[in-house]
């Protein structure tokens, strides 16, 4: 399974429980997307405000597409909807990425 890098900036909120983080992931043309989740979806770890922020994460995907662009070389469009059923704060979840933000999980 393929997963994104992103990045937990801050803790949100103790509601509901375990808790609610706020993380980030640039896209292949530098556009940085903000997304909340509850900490159990995101991460094994024990999250809560007093842990250490900024802190990365990885986030499973489906690749939808890879192509090849005149600008940037390859890139891939991923959809963060399946398999967890996470979207950005602004309701998207395909974005466009370079094969360096995807690690196998």
């Amino acid at each position: 399974m393929l997963a994104v890098k992103m990045t937990i900036t801050r803790y949100v909120s103790d509601e509901p429980q375990p808790g609610i983080v706020e993380f980030q992931m640039v896209d292949a043309r530098g556009r940085r997307w903000t997304f909340v989740e509850k900490t159990a979806v995101v991460s094994a770890e024990h999250l809560d405000s007093k842990s250490i922020y900024p802190r990365p994460v990885v986030i499973a995907v489906e690749v939808v597409e890879r192509l090849q662009d005149s600008q940037f070389g390859q890139l891939v469009w991923i959809d963060t909807d399946r398999p967890w059923g996470i979207q950005s704060v602004e309701g998207e979840t395909r974005f466009e990425v370079l094969p360096s933000s995807l690690v196998e999980m």
